[in-house]
């Protein structure tokens, strides 16, 4: 047993000198960048802040992710319930006597309708998708993808 806990010894106090003898080499290295490079051109700070920044980035796509989502659903929920509404107000109209306002002398509705329009062709310039009306993708994922893949 006490040649086994020598050898542990012995191992642990080759481990704690390499620690030691790397760190004397880093802070060298650290002093003789720092006398070479200037604070913003210093390699040992640049990959540093390059792996902080990779670190944000990929917090940062996913906290786009679900600004996405939810702007996604606020759109689709208006859209519902104006829809909804304007069909309840002209059902409402129309039992009543009055006169429906059609489709093309709506133009609130028709001011929706062009800015979904405009919104989904700006995504599929900006992806190269051709979509219709009964594709399921979600637009804004789109964007943002086309968004990522460009930058």
């Amino acid at each position: 047993m006490a040649l086994a806990e020598h050898a542990v010894d012995d191992v642990q106090n080759l481990l704690t000198k390499a620690n030691h003898d790397l760190s004397i080499v880093q802070h060298r290295l650290q002093k003789e960048f720092q006398h070479i490079y200037p604070d913003n051109a210093n390699p040992c700070k640049l990959v540093s802040r390059i792996k902080k920044i990779q670190d944000d980035l990929s917090s940062l796509k996913e906290q786009c992710r679900e600004l996405l989502a939810a702007k996604q659903d606020l759109i689709d929920k208006a859209r519902i319930t104006l829809v909804g509404n304007r069909s309840l107000l002209q059902r409402m109209q129309a039992s009543s006597g009055l006169t429906t306002i059609n489709d093309s002398d709506d133009l609130e509705y028709t001011n929706l309708n062009q800015i979904i329009d405009e919104w989904t062709s700006q995504v599929r310039s900006k992806t190269g998708n051709a979509m219709n009306d009964s594709d399921s993708e979600d637009i804004n994922q789109l964007l943002f993808s086309a968004i990522v893949q460009n930058n």
